[in-house]
Formats: structure tokens, sequence, C-alpha cells
């Protein structure tokens, strides 16, 4: 690939008053960051109107485009279709990020600047200078104890297994066989990440400060939640059957830049 570029993958569905900051705050960003990249809107058929405003968006902004679902499928089921879209084109890096503006936009440029030396940067709450704002106690325990129990089920050292803020190169995303991912939510995140170290690949946590949400209302569900305390060890069994030790492609990746 000639040069770097970059992709965020964002979500949404029903984000019509957070899309519009969203934007604005990469927008501010970009001269920031160490090379160039593009926006793409995921949206799930949002009856509040937010595809239309990120149609709007999208014929201001030559960086933004917009990816139309018919209907709400689930979050892992929008990352994969923008992964699957990013992947078609000539991106070197592709970012997950959530469009209420808990992820900061301000932290593009370090995650970006990390995966110069690792396949998979996580935005993390949970390592020295993270933190959350605005949780109740009771989300708090939820999110904290989710990555404990999938670290101590899974025997891996990552703290923050399921955050959202992640950026993938190019080359390990493509080699993931991402055909094989079935979970949502919580899940979702873990798996991916866990697949990435499956495959031998490095990762990386890079301190942020995750803010909820000031609009809108939150996806998390106790469906979401229960899902995670069956499918972690499931997981775990899949793995040991060497089910998640298969790539999508036998190219080679290319060094990390040092």
């Amino acid at each position: 690939m000639a040069e770097s570029r970059f992709l965020v993958v964002l979500p949404t569905y029903n984000e019509r008053e957070n899309l519009p900051a969203v934007a604005a705050a990469v927008d501010q960003e970009r001269e920031r960051l160490p090379f160039s990249g593009d926006v793409l809107v995921v949206d799930d058929g949002s009856p509040d109107g937010t595809g239309a405003i990120a149609d709007a968006l999208a014929a201001r902004h030559d960086w933004l485009h917009v990816l139309h679902r018919r209907s709400k499928d689930g979050l892992g089921r929008a990352y994969l279709a923008g992964f699957a879209w990013g992947l078609e084109r000539e991106y070197s890096h592709l970012l997950e990020m959530d469009c209420d503006l808990s992820h900061p936009p301000s932290a593009l440029p370090r995650l970006l600047a990390a995966s110069a030396d690792a396949d998979l940067v996580l935005g993390s709450r949970y390592v020295p200078g993270g933190g959350v704002v605005g949780w109740p106690p009771h989300r708090k325990l939820i999110s904290r104890g989710g990555s404990l129990y999938a670290r101590a089920v899974l025997g891996v050292g990552i703290h923050d297994l399921t955050g959202g803020f992640k950026c993938f190169r190019r080359e390990m995303l493509a080699a993931l066989d991402l055909s094989g991912v079935r979970a949502q939510g919580y899940v979702f995140q873990i798996e991916l990440t866990y697949r990435v170290l499956r495959l031998g690949g490095s990762v990386v946590e890079v301190p942020i400060t995750f803010t909820d949400r000031a609009h809108g209302e939150s996806k998390m569900s106790m469906g979401i939640v229960l899902e995670a305390v069956w499918q972690v060890p499931a997981l775990r069994l899949r793995a040991l059957r060497g089910e998640l030790d298969r790539t999508a492609t036998a190219v080679p990746r290319p060094p990390l830049i040092r």
C-alpha cells in the first residue's frame, strides 16, 4: 500500500443529536492526525432520521461516507459491514468508535501513532491514566467485572477487553476470519481482541477517559450482559478446538514500523 490512510467505522442507531457533534470533533482533530483518512457512518435504518443527517454531513465533508443498512441488526454486524466496506478500499488502518462522544476523538492521534508498533491498539479505560466519567456504580461494576471475568476465562493480560475504541492495522484485520465472528455487544469486542492474540498479533492499550453519553439512550441491555456470561467460556472452548486460529488470508503481513 503506497501510503497510510485510516477509516473510522462509526455505527449509528438513533444518534441524531450526537452525530453532528462527533463529526465536528473528528474534523477538529484532523490536522493533529499522523496521516489522513475518512469516517464511515454505518446507519441501521434509524427511525429518528440519523441516516438523513449523515447524508447531509457527507455532502459537506468529502472525508465522511455513509453506509445505509435496512434495519437494526446489532453493533457487531454493523462493525463487520463497515470493516468489509473499508477492506474493499485502500485503507491501512481501520478503527471502531462509538457515536455518542463516549470515545474521545481527541485520542485518535494517540491510537494511530501507537499502531506503528502494534497490530491492534485499544483505547483503554482500565490502564493507568484511563478512567470512566458519568457512569453509576452498577455500570462501572458490570464493565470492569466483565473485563476481569474475560481475562480470567481466556487467560490473557489485556485490561479492557470489553471496550469498543480500537485501531486495527489492515493486514491483521484482513487475516481474521471475520465470517466466523458470532457475538454481539461486549462479547464482540472481546472476541476480536482475542482472535488477534490467538494469531500472534501484538496488542497495546492506550489510556482514554470514557465519558457517558449526554444525549440518546444507551444500547446496553441485560441480554448483552448475560450473553457474555456464557459466550466467553464458549469462546475459550472454540479456541481450544482451533476454531479461532483460522485465517481469512494466507498473504503474509508486512513488518510493523519500528
